[in-house]
Formats: structure tokens, sequence, C-alpha cells
């Protein structure tokens, strides 16, 4: 009754999953999501911080 015979079956079983692919692509829409705004608003806010401090 040992954990560690169990241990194995669920790691190579993670790796065979399908449900794993679409959870990395969920995964990186998520990111773009997120990212894209956030790059846009740094940007934005640079652009602007150069105009204030440069007149």
């Amino acid at each position: 009754m040992s954990s560690t015979a169990a241990e194995p079956e669920r790691e190579s079983a993670g790796r065979n999953d399908p449900s794993a692919g679409v959870q990395k692509v969920l995964l990186g829409v998520g990111w773009t999501l997120v990212g894209v705004p956030l790059v846009y608003g740094l940007v934005q806010t640079l652009r602007r911080v150069v105009t204030l401090f440069t007149g």
C-alpha cells in the first residue's frame, strides 16, 4: 500500500491526456488576452511620460 507505486501511473496518464493540450492552448489564449492590452497600455504610458518630461 505504498503511495510510490501509484505516482508513476498518474504521471504517465498526464502525459497522454488530450485535455493537457487543450489546457495549454487556453493558457496561451488567456495570456494573450491579458498581455496585449497590458503592453499597449505600457507603451501609451511611456509615450506620454516622454512627452511630459521633454516638453
